[in-house]
């Protein structure tokens, strides 16, 4: 067994699909059937299920790809640790982010560029539940959405919270004149509005739904999307209002859209920043943790 077993096995978790598996492995598609066959033929039990494709991985299989992403999460750990001591800290960090957290991830980015510019990012846009999917599996380094902070310390996750600092509306004062003023709104008033809202199976829009349900109420969706750009877009051409957690760059970016807070109950979830328990989170994923933590607190 060598670690680039493991790593094709995780691919290939990652792809589902062998071809797929193999381009991100750089290898051939046979070089890496035959190298997962030998790891098999090497633990004397059958790991994935084969038939015209890939069709999943078997019992024993499932129970194999655990540690080896524990494997070959350390193992990238390591390597980025010697490339740190050998150059200083550098390499691209794997974020998750679950959109309309209340964060803005460009900001806190930019803090941390400042400490280590030679960190690079790749960002994933996720729902909540697929990021601390993500975040159990290894695939991103960095989580930032909304969280049950409870799960979160049965896993032995690190999370630094967020600041609830609660929901507002945007709008077009051109297009919704009768809203320019200062006072909050009520679910009511924004129950009356055509509203441009992320999709259903998002959390803060299932958060959004169950606190209208409750009180009675329903949101009027004109547009739905999982575009924040999208959103923007038809706030802006006044097709409807959107609804925000408080906590962003659009007073900045968007001058001509304006906001008025909305008097509704805290999210159950919490926002904050995640990632592995100290000893399993790479070298990069906690300089970055520490030094946005740092940030937050700030």
């Amino acid at each position: 067994m060598d670690i680039k077993q493991l790593i094709y096995l995780c691919n290939l978790e990652r792809e589902r699909h062998f071809g797929r598996a193999a381009e991100a492995s750089f290898v051939s598609q046979p070089t890496l059937s035959m190298r997962l066959k030998n790891l098999e033929k090497e633990l004397g039990v059958a790991l994935i299920n084969r038939g015209n494709n890939f069709e999943g991985f078997t019992a024993e299989g499932e129970r194999v790809l655990a540690w080896a992403r524990e494997i070959v999460s350390v193992y990238q750990g390591l390597k980025l640790e010697v490339e740190a001591l050998k150059h200083g800290l550098n390499g691209t960090l794997r974020i998750g982010v679950v959109p309309q957290c209340s964060i803005t991830l460009a900001q806190m980015l930019k803090a941390v560029s400042e400490k280590y510019p030679q960190l690079d990012y790749r960002v994933a846009v996720l729902s909540a539940d697929q990021l601390l999917e993500a975040l159990t599996a290894h695939t991103v380094d960095i989580g930032i959405g909304f969280f049950e902070l409870p799960t979160l310390k049965e896993l032995h996750f690190q999370s630094q919270p967020l600041a609830d600092s609660g929901v507002e509306l945007v709008f077009h004062p051109q297009h919704f004149p009768q809203l320019v003023d200062d006072a909050p709104l009520t679910l009511a008033d924004v129950a009356a509005l055509p509203l441009c809202l992320a999709e259903p199976t998002r959390y803060f829009r299932r958060y959004l739904d169950q606190n209208f349900r409750e009180a009675g109420l329903s949101l009027q969706a004109r547009v739905e999307t999982t575009s924040i750009f999208q959103l923007l877009q038809c706030i802006f051409v006044g097709l409807g209002c959107g609804l925000f957690p408080h906590g962003n760059l659009l007073p900045e970016m968007t001058p001509q859209l304006l906001r008025r807070p909305i008097d509704i109950t805290p999210m159950s979830r919490h926002a904050a920043v995640v990632i592995a328990e100290p000893g399993r989170a790479t070298p990069l994923a906690q300089h970055f943790f520490d030094a946005a933590q740092g940030w937050l607190l700030d």
